[in-house]
């Protein structure tokens, strides 16, 4: 089953390579999707869609984040799945 999500995470995000990191576990499951840094500094934002398992496993590594991030907050909003999302997963 397909599960699209829209996710913000909160914390020592940025200027830590998290964005390279979400690109590519997100690539590696399969998923389709975009990351991008929020301008408030301290936030980035992306969409994933693809098996629902892919997407579960996507957000265990994002609560962890890579080494040099620290992940104070993590919020997951559902979207509708898209059958015809873009394949791929984007640096924006």
């Amino acid at each position: 089953m397909a599960r699209r999500i829209h996710v913000v995470v909160t914390g020592r995000v940025q200027n830590v390579g998290f964005r390279a990191f979400v690109q590519l576990r997100a690539s590696e499951l399969g998923l389709s999707g975009w990351v991008r840094n929020l301008s408030h500094g301290r936030q980035l934002e992306f969409e994933a869609e693809g098996d629902e398992r892919a997407v579960d496993q996507l957000l265990i590594a994002v609560r962890r984040g890579p080494p040099s991030a620290h992940v104070e907050s993590v919020m997951v909003n559902d979207k509708l799945a898209e059958s015809q999302a873009p394949k791929g997963f984007h640096v924006q």
